[in-house]
């Protein structure tokens, strides 16, 4: 029962991993396909490509994800927290999907831990849980909208004397590398995270003692992601390409390349697990305020802030919820 509870807990994290590569496929590419710098099929090949190398570059979030947030008692009642956390963030996953709300796919998962043991009666490290998850979510959407709103005056300075026309042709060709960037910083975000729940797994299920990550894990993660990544996510795609701003090929880039740096950062300096789409998000309000204030469609970001807000505790329900039902029916 153990082994059977375990392959499927880890087959639910693979699941999980593939329902935010669409989920959030938008993130690396809606900006590149929105101003016609790349096809969306292309685009989706791409970010594919780089989310699958980019679940390569480090360990250091996956690491940070796995320990310090939850109690993971051994046997069946841990891994009963685990199925239940993943299960709470894969129905909100589908639900903001469905309703094409950019909301975070990294925030459902963290929201569905946290629930899921609550509900077990497990304790939760809130140390943790703040430090880790909750100023994150914070601030980088703060750096992200401060940093595209000066990468974008700094582009418009430097670019103040250049033909129009001939500058967003340019700005289109380097779109495809600043959404390659992009994607690579979300395969370095978001592969880790679910890489963190596996080792969690196996560490309930008392296959291994310590964080680190086994090659079958992380080329697992990686190409769930990717297949993921490349099903799509047409109605979030939307929501952020077109719906926040009408972006061009300069706003694009601006927006790109910021969100981009802030994944870096994070992932390597901090080793810390945050929103890929809070960032691009809000980067592209800050890119878009650079234009006029009222360029930014602000009733719009103001739903998806919303969704922010509301992600983490409706996985948490979710996932209680999740946990109820398999007590009634298994203890």
């Amino acid at each position: 029962m153990d082994t059977f509870a375990l392959v499927v807990t880890v087959g639910v994290a693979l699941f999980f991993t593939y329902t935010n590569g669409f989920h959030d496929s938008a993130n690396a590419i809606a900006t590149s396909v929105s101003t016609r710098a790349l096809t969306p099929r292309a685009a989706l090949l791409m970010a594919a490509v780089m989310n699958l190398a980019g679940a390569f570059l480090g360990s250091g979030v996956a690491k940070t994800v796995s320990s310090g947030l939850i109690e993971t008692p051994h046997g069946a009642s841990g891994m009963a927290i685990l199925f239940s956390g993943l299960l709470g963030a894969i129905v909100w996953n589908l639900i903001t999907w469905y309703f094409g709300l950019p909301s975070s796919s990294s925030h459902a998962l963290f929201g569905g831990l946290v629930g899921a043991a609550l509900a077990g009666g497990i304790a939760v490290h809130w140390t943790g849980v703040l430090e880790k998850i909750v100023l994150p979510m914070f601030i980088s959407p703060i750096v992200g909208l401060g940093l595209g709103y000066l990468v974008m005056c700094g582009l418009l300075w430097a670019f103040r004397r250049a033909n129009p026309h001939r500058a967003k042709h340019g700005f289109r060709i380097a779109q495809t590398v600043s959404a390659a960037g992009m994607a690579l910083g979300h395969g370095l975000q978001d592969a880790q995270k679910t890489m963190g729940v596996v080792v969690m797994a196996l560490a309930i299920a008392d296959v291994q003692d310590d964080n680190s990550i086994p090659v079958w894990v992380k080329i697992s993660c990686a190409l769930m992601l990717s297949l993921g990544t490349y099903a799509g996510g047409w109605r979030i795609m939307r929501t952020l390409g077109r719906r926040i701003i009408e972006l061009d090929p300069p706003q694009g880039f601006a927006a790109e390349t910021t969100a981009a740096g802030v994944m870096y950062t994070a992932s390597f300096l901090f080793h810390a697990p945050i929103s890929t789409t809070h960032v691009i998000t809000s980067a592209i309000m800050g890119v878009g305020a650079t234009k006029r204030v009222s360029a930014v469609r602000w009733g719009v970001a103001k739903n998806i802030v919303l969704g922010w807000f509301i992600t983490m505790p409706a996985a948490a329900f979710s996932a209680a919820l999740t946990y109820g039902v398999i007590y009634l029916l298994f203890a």
